[in-house]
């Protein structure tokens, strides 16, 4: 009478391992699903890469400067012109 309850568990448990086998493979497909759908969401958006924002950020920074130092000699032009006057 033993047999029967320990082939039991046996059958249960070939069961139960095949059913968590199954679901690792339902997790791998879903992340797999979900990296390509998130991969493509990126690529279709309009996202800068890092090296094009440190590029422009570069750029902006310059201009600035430039910016600032254009600012500083119109001021002393016109001093000088209001010295004239």
């Amino acid at each position: 009478m033993r047999e029967p309850p320990s082939r039991l568990l046996d059958e249960l448990s070939r069961v139960m391992t095949g059913a968590i086998g199954v679901a690792q493979g339902v997790g791998r497909e879903a992340d797999s699903f979900a990296r390509s759908q998130i991969e493509r969401i990126l690529r279709d958006s309009d996202f800068v890469t890092r090296e094009e924002f440190e590029a422009v950020r570069e750029m902006a920074i310059l201009a600035r400067d430039e910016n600032e130092m254009l600012v500083k000699r119109i001021a002393a032009l016109e001093e000088k012109l209001a010295a004239r006057k």
